[in-house]
């Protein structure tokens, strides 16, 4: 068992990391900016160490300075969370070659499947469907450009070949605004991701959102818990998650899934890992391979049992996968809300200080959250503060669930998207299940 972590992250995935090591009996070390000094898990932590000021690229970007950390702690591993470094090659590189575990993938795993290029090739090669695309980066040829989009048909989306988070993304309807769109968007991944490679794929007018979770140890056993719906979002970002995915079918789970396995061993992967789909028509097509934990883990937990935290760190000791395929089981029905301290309508960001907050309760409720009253939220960094998840029986009941918990929650002194949350629970549409990725910017008039 590992004796001692680096959490290199904050907020509430940090303290999930915490937990799960105080599980297992792992000390912990939290590296922290100087404006992250009060943060719970810093607090709660065996040690703590300050690795730079707020900005990001001077503190939770900083590899030397975590992982000088984790030399000065006598640490023994680096858990990346999510966001930040979480899927940085170089950076995994340098915490195994410093003689430290990297608690993720390898560095060419996360090189060959961060890459959505090689990735796509990599899912072909296993019967993995693909959305209809480019193959590889585009080049600098105009007319050769134009006729692969022809050839897609109109309309196309270009895509950062390093790119997430909804960034680096232009949808085309047309050859007059192909060029631009590719010039633009190349130089948007160059700035956001060092990378600016780019790749073109058939836009799906109304697709869904479904990803399946992975897990893989270091001695070749590798399984799927099944599938998650991430369509409730905006600008690319996810809102509400829920699993399983309404109206998706045990054979097709069966199916998508022991193609993800496939392709997972056959690319050695350990760790955990989440194969990221559009759904359209009855199709499947992978659009790309997320390297690390999931913000939305914790609705596969609840309907498998399954702890994908620890798992992590098990994987990282060395240990095997404590459960084959047959052991996964599917139980009720679990859906996630992201709280974020911003207006529920303009959606700027709401940092300042909490003066009251009440986690909501009760059966089938688990909260993941940093938050405190007397907290100071920081304008540095994401917005989310906290993770309301629902579980029940069926998905109705995981609903009522849910609505009862946003209206017990109380959270003073910032704003929240709590409001918008309630809005979507009373929408008909969303309890009826299966909408598209563009379904609430179109509710919400952005479309």
């Amino acid at each position: 068992m590992l004796e001692k972590v680096i959490i290199a992250n904050r907020g509430e995935i940090a303290l999930r990391i915490l937990r799960a090591c105080r599980e297992l009996g792992i000390k912990t070390v939290a590296v922290h900016s100087t404006a992250d000094y009060s943060l719970k898990h810093v607090l709660l932590a065996d040690e703590s160490v300050c690795i730079g000021p707020p900005q990001s690229a001077q503190s939770y970007l900083n590899m030397p300075a975590i992982i000088s950390a984790a030399e000065v702690t006598d640490s023994v591993a680096i858990h990346p969370g999510y966001g930040f470094l979480s899927e940085n090659a170089d950076f995994a590189e340098r915490v195994e070659r410093s003689g430290f575990v990297f608690i993720g993938p390898r560095a060419e795993t996360i090189r060959t499947m961060g890459d959505k290029v090689s990735a796509i090739r990599v899912m072909k090669q296993h019967d993995v469907p693909c959305v209809p695309g480019s193959d590889g980066p585009l080049g600098p040829e105009p007319d050769e450009n134009f006729r692969i989009a022809r050839e897609i048909g109109y309309p196309v989306i270009i895509k950062a070949s390093g790119g997430g988070g909804g960034r680096g993304m232009r949808v085309v309807h047309s050859d007059a605004a192909l060029l631009n769109a590719i010039n633009v968007t190349q130089g948007e991944a160059l700035a956001a991701f060092g990378n600016g490679q780019v790749y073109m794929e058939k836009f799906l007018e109304r697709p869904r959102h479904i990803e399946f979770q992975v897990l893989a140890d270091n001695h070749g056993n590798v399984i799927h818990l099944g599938e998650r719906d991430c369509s409730m979002q905006r600008r690319h970002q996810k809102v509400i998650e829920e699993a399983p995915a309404p109206g998706i079918t045990l054979r097709q789970r069966q199916q998508m899934g022991e193609r993800c396995v496939a392709a997972c061993r056959a690319v050695g992967y350990r760790s955990a890992g989440t194969l990221e789909f559009l759904y359209q028509d009855g199709e499947f097509y992978f659009i790309e391979m997320n390297t690390r934990i999931q913000v939305e883990h914790p609705v596969t937990e609840l309907i498998t049992g399954i702890d994908l935290v620890k798992a992590q760190l098990l994987i990282a000791s060395g240990e095997r996968l404590a459960y084959s395929q047959r052991d996964v089981q599917i139980r009720g029905h679990a859906i996630e809300c992201r709280i974020n301290a911003e207006d529920a309508r303009t959606f700027m960001p709401s940092p300042g200080p909490v003066k009251l907050w009440h986690a909501p309760g009760g059966p089938g409720i688990r909260v993941d959250s940093h938050v405190y009253s007397g907290y100071n939220v920081p304008p540095y960094y994401d917005s989310l503060i906290a993770k309301i998840i629902a579980h029940g029986d069926t998905r109705e009941a995981a609903i009522a669930r849910m609505k009862n918990a946003l209206a017990e929650m109380v959270i003073e002194g910032i704003r929240t998207n709590a409001a918008l949350h309630q809005e979507i629970f009373n929408h008909a549409a969303f309890r009826n299940g299966g909408l598209d990725i563009h379904y609430l910017e179109r509710r919400l008039g952005l479309k």
